[in-house]
């Protein structure tokens, strides 16, 4: 690809590692640290265009496409590194090599802009990282911690994008649940359906007529004379479907600590004064085939320090059982 001039109008060709790419991503990268909503503004003005030919900002490139963007001043980047540095939290490094890319992800930190978020994380690591090509591979909830993959390549992406649909990543995630867990390892396979409020918020629900999801649950430790009786459990996601864990829990009647969509109000609250002031859930590990070379990559985080303390005052306060 050429570069990129900072005085005058640049025409970029793509390559193959942008191919596929949408244009408001592709610009996002080549014009770092521009807000997204200049990024929209100058597609939507047809100050960007491809081919000559005007665009949205939805629309996917090809290798070989031809690419105007319009310079930029300097004062449209110097936005970005600002917020990232005062407002963004520290994003640690699992796992990098050329192709891909595992970050432990913190809690409250979305993983992209958007929904009156301004930036994510991937803005912010198109904006601080040195690699050309940086794509979400898949998603946690903003208020979900844990290993959330990155892909550098194109290739990469269009590889592990075809092992999810297969099926065969492996991604366990750790949960503290309210209610007497009896079974050792649980499969639950509830079909979710995507809706919005009416004050427009995405929710999900079980219902017969939506997406196949599954989900294996195996008993970790319980605390069962606790005021309430208590369970970390290890979820294994078989199927990916937005907020499964969550509603498959409460579904079942085992609402998740510190879940303000689908949990219990009152028992938040609660936990809030014992301490716990976040969601239980945590994206544990994440074991896939290395889309060079096929050797099988396991990454892990370890328990954030919040739920940690957590379950040691869980421990200090109540005598474990099971």
């Amino acid at each position: 690809m050429n570069e990129l001039s900072k005085d005058a109008v640049s025409w970029l060709t793509v390559d193959a590692d942008s191919a596929g790419q949408r244009v408001d991503n592709f610009l996002a990268r080549v014009l770092k640290g521009v807000p997204k909503s200049h990024l929209y503004r100058i597609v939507r003005t047809g100050e960007v265009r491809v081919n000559k030919g005007r665009v949205r900002a939805e629309t996917r490139l090809a290798a070989g496409d031809v690419v105007r963007v319009p310079p930029v001043r300097h004062s449209e980047r110097a936005s970005l590194p600002k917020i990232i540095s005062k407002s963004t939290p520290t994003v640690p490094v699992l796992y990098e090599d050329e192709s891909l890319l595992a970050i432990d992800k913190p809690a409250g930190l979305a993983v992209h802009g958007g929904s009156g978020i301004s930036y994510g994380l991937i803005e912010q690591l198109r904006a601080t990282h040195d690699a050309r090509f940086l794509e979400l591979v898949h998603r946690l909830d903003r208020d979900t911690s844990g290993v959330l993959l990155v892909a550098k390549k194109r290739a990469a992406l269009i590889a592990l994008h075809e092992q999810l649909r297969n099926g065969t990543f492996d991604k366990r995630y750790l949960v503290l649940v309210r209610g007497r867990w009896r079974d050792a390892k649980r499969v639950v396979r509830l079909s979710l359906h995507k809706y919005a409020t009416a004050e427009g918020e995405r929710r999900v629900r079980v219902d017969e007529a939506g997406r196949a999801a599954e989900t294996v649950f195996y008993r970790r430790r319980v605390w069962n004379d606790h005021t309430a009786p208590l369970a970390l459990l290890e979820a294994e996601l078989r199927t990916g479907r937005t907020h499964q864990i969550r509603v498959h829990l409460a579904h079942l009647g085992y609402p998740l600590a510190g879940d303000d969509k689908y949990g219990d109000y009152a028992w938040n609250k609660t936990l809030a004064k014992e301490g716990l002031k976040r969601m239980f859930l945590h994206a544990k590990t994440l074991a896939f085939t290395h889309p060079d070379g096929g050797r099988t990559v396991t990454v892990e985080s370890k328990l954030p320090l919040e739920l940690e303390r957590y379950i040691q005052w869980l421990d200090s306060v109540h005598e474990q059982s099971g």
